[in-house]
């Protein structure tokens, strides 16, 4: 198991995001979480990876737990050396693609595997070279940020997120910030990772990419898991009344 999480809850002031979810993901699954706005998906992928601290529940990677709760039901991380660790597992696509504005192309990509992972400059080069190639980006290399689409810009952002080697990937609704024609060039190297046994956790709005490319698919609402099983279940034959409900707002 890639990634374990038990009964995670984690409010903000008075607000309860997410109110005791749990989820695992195997090597080589691609699980989709859908949903409503507000329902809790980005703060989930945010606790996974650590971007925002839970108030109780379990999180474990490889098996090794980062967060477990105390006797007083509050969540207890690892010291902050052990978390640096277990951040080398996972890579984050985000929805802005977040790359260094003034950095080249490839820059952005081997800076992480370098400086972090103190890997030789040459090797990571190399290696940047071939995912470039990989997302359709090979002349792309000395560009910068400002120069390309955004398609571009998140398949770079992709690039950077797999030169760490990470064992799973996290996408957070990584085309909401594209037009349709760009949204295609995303979802095609995405379904390209999925095929090639990547294990990716993948937060989207779009239902026909969800169902063709996940394992399973899971529905949350209101800070809640309401559904979940293979694409064909949950879109086929929803077995919830609320599941079905937004399943109507996407007759694609």
């Amino acid at each position: 198991m890639i990634l374990e999480m038990k009964n995670i809850k984690k409010s903000f002031g008075s607000l309860s995001v997410l109110k005791g979810i749990s989820l695992s993901v195997e090597k080589g699954e691609v699980v989709s979480i859908i949903g409503p706005s507000g329902s809790g998906k980005s703060t989930l992928l945010r606790c996974a990876t650590f971007l925002e601290t839970i108030d109780s529940g379990d999180i474990l990677y490889l098996g090794k737990a980062a967060v477990s709760t105390d006797e007083n039901g509050k969540a207890a991380y690892v010291p902050s050396a052990e978390l640096r660790k277990m951040k080398s597992c996972y890579g984050l696509v985000f929805q802005q693609f977040n790359l260094f504005p003034h950095y080249s192309v490839l820059k952005n990509i081997t800076d992480a595997p370098i400086n972090v992972l103190k890997r030789p400059k040459d090797e990571v080069a190399a290696e940047a070279m071939v995912l470039l190639d990989k997302m359709g980006l090979g002349d792309k290399a000395d560009a910068y940020p400002c120069q390309l689409s955004g398609g571009q810009q998140q398949r770079v952002a992709i690039a950077r997120a797999l030169a760490m080697k990470p064992e799973i990937l996290f996408f957070d609704e990584p085309t909401s910030a594209l037009d349709p024609e760009l949204t295609g060039e995303v979802l095609k190297v995405i379904k390209q990772l999925a095929e090639d046994d990547m294990t990716m956790v993948v937060v989207t709005h779009e239902m026909p990419f969800a169902r063709a490319v996940s394992d399973r698919v899971i529905f949350m609402a209101d800070g809640y898991i309401v559904e979940q099983g293979s694409p064909e279940e949950v879109f086929g034959n929803p077995k919830e009344e609320r599941t079905r409900h937004f399943l109507q707002n996407y007759q694609s």
